[in-house]
Formats: structure tokens, C-alpha cells, sequence
């Protein structure tokens, strides 16, 4: 598919912003394959991303070492709307305490884990653990693209973005790097860099299995589990975290609805988009590192799958406090309280709650509750006309 027979990329090619500029300043670069397909994009033959599909939808077991406290049995369980890597409804809980200057972990850790393998050990919101929130699983569609994204293109986003709406940049471990920093990308706080550190992460947090990065089982509310659990840890000696993060690495980006998106209503609703200001953290269009290029610490190599390809996230992958935010500190600092990651709006389509606590049902109602950093873009919003309004939701619709 070329740039040129597809609306959609022709649309998005339109020059609005500078920071949609900066992003296209690598010559060569090729648009990244998509779809709704659980299809290869190219990192993996397709034989190999079956059966990594298999591991991530794979059912773990007490046999396994899932658990003891845990969310779900298999990565597909959050993962699988409309396909297996997508987002879902299912959300997780975060909790803690604020003492007026420092944000306080709930005991055992802000992540309260929703099952047990036995019930003596569920985990409880405790007393006195004033901030409390949800967290919508995310879609991982893509992702290899987005971790293939250069650390300096995500600082010339922030650099160029205008001051009172520059998105903050924070650099967290690699941890198969040994702890190397880079800048973070995944996760509501950015609090990862790279999808194998991510995948450690939501392997332990979300099922309860331990690895080579994280060997200590999470805690009950900060008492220990080691009596309920009967699975030597490490649990995983590795193999389902690489397995994990290279069938991230090999899915599609998500993809519009091409044929509603060449409509004229749809077009002059992406116009509005840009005219108040939407694609200011909402970037449309960002190109990825060039073939060749070292990241994670130098634990991975950017393929030519991966590599000089044009995505269109809608999103900055940076940390933005546009009144939403959770209270809630995991690797970014006490500055990062309140900031949460610009929702990537690529494959809205496919979703039916929105914002981090998925407590917004509709689009419009998620728009409305942007406030401090996108106050004057909802200010523009509220002004539209009906019409103008209806060709903007119907251009997000589309995505």
C-alpha cells in the first residue's frame, strides 16, 4: 500500500504542526503495516508469532506459580479487544496516600491485586489510603514501533510543544540492560522503557509469576506469601518474558477505518482536530529509529521491520497533568503525582470506556474532562458548533 493510494496517510501527511514536521524528517521512511489481524508485521515469520501468540494467551496455573495475589491468568485475559494484544475492560486498582508532600505506597505496594489463590490472603484496600484508582489495560498493538522510537525524537516532541503544554520526559531502567536509563514509554506513568522490562513487570504484578528481573514474590498487603506458595521462584526462567515482548515487537499498529475516514465529514473533523490544538500531545505522526539503531542499553538492535517506519499513535508518549491525574508515583518522581501518558488515540475504534480509570463511556465526555495543560483546547471545543462537534467525534471514531 502506498503513501499515495491511501486516504488516510495522504490526510495525515498534511504539514499542521511542527512537531508533526520534526517527525518526518527521516528521508526513506515506509509506513508501518496494519490491522486488526494477529498477523506478523514483519519482525517474526508468521509460524514463530503463532506460537508466540500461544504464550501470551497462555493459561498459567498454581502448578506454574501463578500467584499467590494476582489479576489475571494469561496476558490475552487484559489483552484481547479486538484481538489478542489489544486492550480490553478490564481494569486493575492502585492505591495510596499523600502527606502533603510525598506520595506514599498502600502497604505491599500501590498495586491492589483483585485474586488470591487462597482467600486468607486477598488483598484489601486498607484504612487511611485516601488515593485510590482505577487503571484501563492498554492495548500493546504496535508497540514494537513505539519502543523503536528514538529517545531524542520523544525530546524534540517536548521541546517543541509550547510551554505551557510541554509534556515532561523521565528516563527509567532497562533492566535488561543492568538498569541502563532510557526514556520511558510504556504503561499509564511511562514507567517503562523497554517490552521486555514491561513484560517482567506484568508478568509478576499481573500473574503472580517471578523471573530473572523480579525473583521475590509481591507481598499481601505487605505481609508475606512464602507459606502459599509452593513454586521455586524464579517461576519463568525467562523464556515467556522474551516470548511476551517479541510478540509485542512483531504485531501491527492499529488501524483506521479507512473507507469512513475519506468521507468529507470525517476529513473536516480532522481539521478541527488540529485547529484546537488536539495534535499538540495527540501527535499524529512520529518515524522510528533508523535499521541498525542500538536501544534499550544495547540490549536490542532496531530490525528492518521495525525500523524507519511511519506510525500515526496520536500521542506524544509523554507525561501530560491535564486534571486527571491519579496521585499515584511509580518511576517517574514526585513531579509525576498527578501527570499520566497522553493516551495514544490510534485503534479508538475499538474501545468503549476511556481515559486511565475507563470511567468516561463516551468520547465527548472524555474530551470534557481535560482541564491545566489542555484547558484552552477544551475551551475551543466547547465553542464548536453542533455540526463541527458531530465532524470531530465522527473523525475520532474513525481512529
Amino acid at each position: 500500500m502506498s503513501i499515495v493510494t491511501c486516504p488516510f496517510i495522504a490526510l495525515m501527511f498534511i504539514a499542521t504542526a511542527t512537531i508533526s514536521r520534526i517527525s518526518l524528517a527521516q528521508e526513506g521512511a515506509t509506513a508501518a503495516p496494519a490491522g486488526f489481524t494477529n498477523q506478523t508485521n514483519g519482525f517474526v515469520s508468521q509460524s514463530v508469532f503463532d506460537e508466540d501468540l500461544e504464550v501470551f494467551a497462555e493459561k498459567e496455573t498454581i502448578a506454574d506459580g501463578l500467584g499467590p495475589v494476582f489479576n489475571a491468568e494469561s496476558c490475552a485475559e487484559c489483552h484481547n479487544n479486538p484481538v489478542v494484544g489489544a486492550g480490553s475492560q478490564i481494569s486493575e486498582v492502585r492505591a495510596g496516600t499523600y502527606n502533603g508532600r510525598d506520595f506514599i505506597e498502600h502497604p505491599g505496594g500501590s498495586l491492589i491485586n483483585d485474586r488470591a489463590i487462597y482467600p486468607e490472603i486477598q488483598e484489601h484496600i486498607l484504612p487511611d489510603n485516601e488515593i485510590r484508582t482505577l487503571r484501563m489495560s492498554l492495548s500493546t498493538l504496535g508497540d514494537g514501533f513505539v519502543e523503536a522510537i528514538a529517545d531524542n525524537t520523544l525530546t524534540a516532541i517536548a521541546n517543541n510543544q509550547p510551554a505551557d503544554m510541554r509534556g515532561q520526559v523521565i528516563t527509567v531502567p532497562v533492566l535488561e540492560a543492568g538498569g541502563t536509563l532510557r526514556v520511558g514509554r510504556f504503561g499509564w506513568k511511562n514507567q517503562h522503557a523497554s517490552l521486555e522490562s514491561f513484560s517482567a513487570d506484568a508478568y509478576l504484578n499481573e500473574m503472580g509469576i517471578t523471573t530473572p528481573f523480579f525473583r521475590s514474590e509481591n507481598t499481601s498487603n505487605g505481609h508475606s506469601v512464602r507459606d502459599y506458595d509452593a513454586v521455586a521462584d524464579p517461576e519463568d526462567d525467562g523464556r515467556g518474558v522474551r516470548a511476551f515482548a517479541q510478540f509485542m515487537r512483531a504485531t501491527k499498529v492499529p488501524a483506521p477505518d479507512e473507507r469512513l475516514m475519506a468521507s468529507a465529514e470525517a476529513q473536516a473533523g480532522s481539521q478541527i482536530f488540529d485547529r484546537l490544538g488536539c495534535q499538540t500531545c495527540h501527535v499524529r505522526t512520529i518515524v522510528t529509529a533508523p535499521v541498525g539503531t542500538a536501544i534499550n542499553g544495547g540490549a536490542f538492535t532496531v530490525p528492518p521491520a521495525l525500523g524507519n517506519k511511519i506510525i500515526h499513535p496520536f500521542g506524544d508518549y509523554l507525561l501530560h497533568d491535564v486534571g486527571t491525574g491519579d496521585g499515584i508515583v511509580q518511576n517517574g518522581g514526585p513531579s509525576t503525582r498527578n501527570q499520566l501518558r497522553t493516551a495514544p488515540l490510534w485503534g479508538l475504534r475499538s474501545r468503549s470506556r476511556f481515559m486511565h480509570d475507563g470511567q468516561s463511556l463516551t468520547i465527548e465526555e472524555a474530551i470534557l474532562l481535560h482541564k491545566n495543560q489542555a484547558v484552552l483546547t477544551v475551551a475551543r471545543f466547547r465553542a464548536l458548533s453542533k455540526i463541527e462537534t458531530q465532524q470531530l467525534l465522527l473523525f475520532l471514531s474513525c481512529l
